[in-house]
């Protein structure tokens, strides 16, 4: 994977290994980096590595948001 590059939910869901259920619900709440356009939502692969790692650090600082 290229790192500019756009991932579908399905694609999403297969990189993080998480429910699409739960992605349209991070998304939905704008707690997950992504776009929706038109019925559909995109993601940058780059955001979502950022948006991940920083998921890590609040863990381990302690500071876990859900």
């Amino acid at each position: 994977m290229q790192t500019d590059e756009i991932l579908t939910i399905t694609e999403l869901h297969e990189y993080l290994k998480i429910p699409k259920a739960t992605l349209y619900y991070l998304a939905q709440n704008g707690d997950i980096p992504g776009a929706k356009v038109g019925r559909h939502w995109r993601f940058q692969k780059r955001d979502i590595d950022k948006w991940l790692e920083s998921q890590y650090k609040d863990f381990s600082e302690g500071s876990y948001r859900k």
